[in-house]
């Protein structure tokens, strides 16, 4: 019956998450997952949900290694194949969720790569040749936000002393000190931004259009090139922030709630890569 058919019951799926409020990113990511997980079943003749049995998912995970998926990879995708049953078994179109106590991939967590004040600088330097590409480095590590919610930001959102971040998706609503580097690198680039496009957005392109996540990963990933900055994303900014601030003296509650982590302890993993013990205080430094 079509009511069980795979392809079916990813589209109720995707339905769900947008009714949820889900943000496009979360909902492109989980419908990739999904997606894939699907071809893999029609590989081995399961496309009926009443079919899906905890040893196929199994397989997937492994066939996944095998490809060379890394187990992060492979683990991020589990959850997604959970959350679908966890739904399908909600909406009683399944009575038990197979994928309920198959276990993760055991992967060794790195930890967070910290920019050097020498690397941030010569970021900071390339970076000042074009406005906007100076604007985006700034906000990025003066602020420590997401590249998402940067590309989202809103001409309102860019207040004299603050950044507001808007609830989507998982992201917690919070204002965000706007210190004197952001400031003075983000004045000129709105001086030259203007009107132009008619869009509210913040960040756009030379067309004036909204400036995209990949568009802004390209611009920053230039920047490591051009100065020789390694094994570099754009999310380093943000743990180069949230390092600075903790070596900085800030407490860890406060800068757990300035960068929105939803626990406390994805903040307290930054405190072994800070040497520099200082007063504990609520006060933001500049980078």
């Amino acid at each position: 019956m079509d009511e069980y058919l795979l392809p079916r019951l990813l589209e109720r799926f995707i339905t769900f998450l947008t009714d949820q409020g889900k943000s496009k990113f979360t909902i492109v990511a989980y419908k990739k997952d999904i997606e894939q997980f699907i071809g893999f079943l029609a590989s081995v003749e399961k496309n009926d949900i009443r079919d899906v049995k905890k040893e196929n998912i199994e397989g997937f995970i492994t066939n996944l290694l095998e490809k060379k998926y890394t187990k992060k990879s492979a683990s991020r995708k589990l959850n997604s194949i959970r959350t679908f049953f966890r739904f399908l078994k909600h909406e009683g179109v399944i009575s038990a969720n197979p994928a309920f106590d198959i276990s993760h991939p055991k992967y060794a967590q790195t930890p967070p790569r910290i920019l050097s004040k020498m690397e941030y600088r010569a970021l900071r330097d390339v970076a000042k040749e074009d406005v906007r590409t100076y604007a985006l480095v700034e906000v990025l590590l003066q602020t420590g936000i997401k590249i998402g919610e940067l590309a989202t930001l809103h001409l309102n959102d860019i207040g004299e002393e603050n950044i507001t971040i808007r609830t989507y998706g998982k992201n917690i609503e919070r204002n965000i000190p706007l210190n004197k580097a952001a400031r003075e690198a983000v004045e000129p680039y709105l001086k030259t931004r203007g009107a132009n496009g008619g869009i509210d957005n913040v960040f756009i392109t030379r067309t004036g259009n909204a400036l995209l996540i990949r568009n802004i990963r390209q611009i920053i990933d230039r920047c490591f090139q051009e100065v020789g900055i390694e094994n570099a994303t754009v999310n380093d900014l943000r743990n180069t922030f949230i390092a600075h601030q903790l070596r900085n003296g800030a407490t860890l509650e406060y800068i757990s709630s300035i960068v929105g982590h939803r626990r406390i302890s994805s903040t307290e993993r930054f405190l072994n890569l800070v040497k520099q013990e200082a007063e504990r205080k609520e006060k933001l430094g500049e980078l």
